[in-house]
């Protein structure tokens, strides 16, 4: 592209002192505006002729913009080389061009410039560095002809930008993500048809499913028809419903007796069940008796493990006694009316004893006082022990909410050894043990608080002391 002078004078840079002198340091620095030299002297046999000459040309203003160059008159030949000789560099240096030399060779340098603008031989209308040319011609001018690479379709760079994203031959991943390469022109056929995320309804259960996880659903489904496991002559069955086909239904199932618990030991098809219950009545009432006399040797050995494991082995019994008022009240209806406590030992290996309370008094004390006894029980280890029974045992009533000790009324004996209430029981002991019958009034148990929320604490305590040695 040839240029104007005014044109690639535009954006020179130019020494900061004009001089023809090519190595002088000062050539290194760039300046836009530029100041014209003064003009040579004229000689003496031109005197008059120059004087005229410059009385009809005004001399150039100073400071003369590099841009409007190309309107200076030159007032001689010299000041013309002077600036033609200028060192500069391309105008294109801060785009790479390392080019520089005098100021007369520039328009031919930028002729051949390689980051100088030139147009695109298409006559897309654009300017572009030489050095992009041919990536401009190849990628992105316009005009350019281009073969599509999918269909193989020329068109230009316009056209191919357009067609572009809608080639119906060029390979698209699948919308529904199944992971597969389709044609674009194939897509909506792979979609409805091939695309393993496409939505597929269960013909049995007309729930829908992805076809790839339709075939795992059919493994599973509830209403999926399957045999009857045991292949009696029905039909195919829903999986959902096979459990109760083989519980309530099926005939060909061999199944046990519904005397098996009880010793039958019949096995056969469920049409045969009913025969064999008709004919075996009695053996299976025999069986049942049987079973009833186990279970009854079980269920007793169960209490006694139950009962050997809720006794209490620390030689101290509390007992806690509930619903007080209402118990009192039938004491008082009732003669005799005693209340049992659980029975306890005073120590692992130890004597059997248990305690009885009457409410409403006993002998003496009937009326008036409740009466507390002890008495001994035949116990597991009596033929280990000595006899007779010599513990001391302190009964003591305990007084609730108080802020202070724990207060109460207590009473305390040593057994007698002739006293035969104390001796080794028999089998059958006395209903009647030792006691207090006078152990506490029933003024002083309203005056004081034993009774609270209908309860009282009553504790039987065997001295260790006088625990006789075996």
């Amino acid at each position: 592209m040839v240029r104007s002078l005014s044109q690639w004078t535009k954006t020179l840079s130019f020494p900061a002192r004009i001089s023809p002198n090519r190595n002088s340091k000062e050539c290194n620095v760039n300046v836009h505006p530029i100041t014209l030299p003064p003009p040579t002297p004229p000689r003496k046999s031109q005197a008059n002729h120059q004087q005229q000459s410059s009385q009809e040309s005004p001399s150039p203003q100073p400071n003369v913009p590099i841009t409007e160059i190309s309107q200076i008159i030159y007032p001689d030949p010299d000041s013309e080389k002077a600036i033609m000789g200028s060192l500069v560099f391309c105008i294109h240096h801060k785009q790479g061009c390392k080019w520089s030399d005098e100021l007369r060779k520039l328009k031919a340098h930028l002729n051949t410039c390689k980051h100088d603008a030139a147009r695109c031989p298409n006559k897309c209308g654009s300017q572009i560095p030489r050095i992009m040319m041919a990536d401009h011609l190849a990628f992105t001018c316009i005009q350019r002809r281009a073969v599509c690479e999918f269909c193989n379709v020329e068109f230009t760079g316009q056209g191919l930008e357009e067609h572009t994203g809608t080639c119906s031959q060029e390979p698209i991943y699948c919308e529904a993500k199944c992971g597969a390469r389709v044609l674009r022109g194939r897509m909506s056929i792979h979609r409805v048809k091939d695309c393993a995320k496409r939505m597929r309804r269960c013909v049995h259960c007309n729930r829908e499913f992805s076809a790839d996880t339709l075939s795992a659903h059919g493994a599973s489904c509830p209403r999926s028809p399957l045999p009857c496991p045991q292949r009696c002559d029905m039909g195919p069955i829903p999986r959902s419903e096979i459990d109760n086909h083989l519980r309530e239904e099926c005939k060909a199932l061999t199944i046990p007796c519904t005397f098996r618990d009880a010793g039958c030991s019949f096995k056969g098809p469920r049409h045969l069940l009913e025969n064999h219950i008709e004919s075996n009545i009695g053996s299976h009432l025999s069986l049942m008796v049987s079973l009833a006399s186990r279970q009854e040797k079980q269920i007793q050995v169960l209490k006694n493990t139950v009962s050997k494991l809720s006794t209490n082995y620390t030689g101290t019994l509390l007992w806690k006694v509930t619903d007080w008022a209402a118990k009192m009240v039938e004491a008082k209806s009732k003669d005799g009316l005693e209340l049992i406590s659980p029975p306890f030992y005073t120590s692992q290996y130890g004597y059997k004893l248990q305690a009885s309370m009457f409410l409403n008094g006993n002998g003496p004390g009937e009326g008036t006082h409740v009466s507390v006894y002890i008495k001994v029980l035949p116990g597991e280890y009596d033929a280990l022990l000595k006899w007779p029974f010599g513990h001391s045992i302190t009964f003591t009533l305990f007084e609730q909410g108080c802020s202070g000790s724990q207060g109460g009324v207590a009473e305390s004996f040593v057994p007698d050894p002739t006293w035969e209430n104390f001796q080794r029981p028999s089998m059958e002991p006395d209903t009647l043990g030792f006691g207090f019958p006078r152990f506490i009034s029933h003024e002083l148990l309203t005056r004081r608080p034993f009774v609270k929320d209908d309860t009282i604490f009553l504790r039987v305590k065997v001295d260790p002391s006088k625990i006789v040695a075996v």
